[in-house]
């Protein structure tokens, strides 16, 4: 895990807890370093299972959802689960203006979204 991490990843019964240090997640070369570190840990997994929780988290660019794409696709790609928790109800909206939320299993709280995996 990089030293400047903008993550903080734990992991308990298989299953990788994601939270976001910042509450904005806008720019681009944070974004990118994002993608890459959850990308390392789906590679390193032979059937990730991945909770993303954006408790932190006020805001979001389309750059951070189409990262949130590609990451849904590579834990799709090999046979893993990914779930959502704790999106504010303004990022929310987004999701649902651009259907991400048929796309995405998204839960109210961590607990709920690693019940689900289990």
């Amino acid at each position: 895990m990089p030293a400047d991490s903008r993550l903080r990843i734990s992991e308990a019964d298989g299953v990788t807890q994601v939270e976001f240090v910042d509450r904005n997640i806008l720019d681009e070369a944070n974004i990118q370093a994002i993608g890459e570190e959850i990308g390392s840990i789906i590679e390193a997994s032979p059937s990730p299972k991945l909770v993303i929780s954006f408790s932190n988290v006020d805001h979001l660019s389309s750059a951070a959802l189409g990262a949130l794409i590609t990451i849904n696709n590579k834990v799709r790609a090999k046979d893993g689960a990914l779930r959502l928790s704790n999106i504010d109800p303004q990022i929310y909206e987004v999701f649902t203006i651009t259907r991400l939320n048929k796309i995405f299993e998204i839960h109210d709280s961590t607990q709920q979204a690693l019940e689900s995996l289990s």
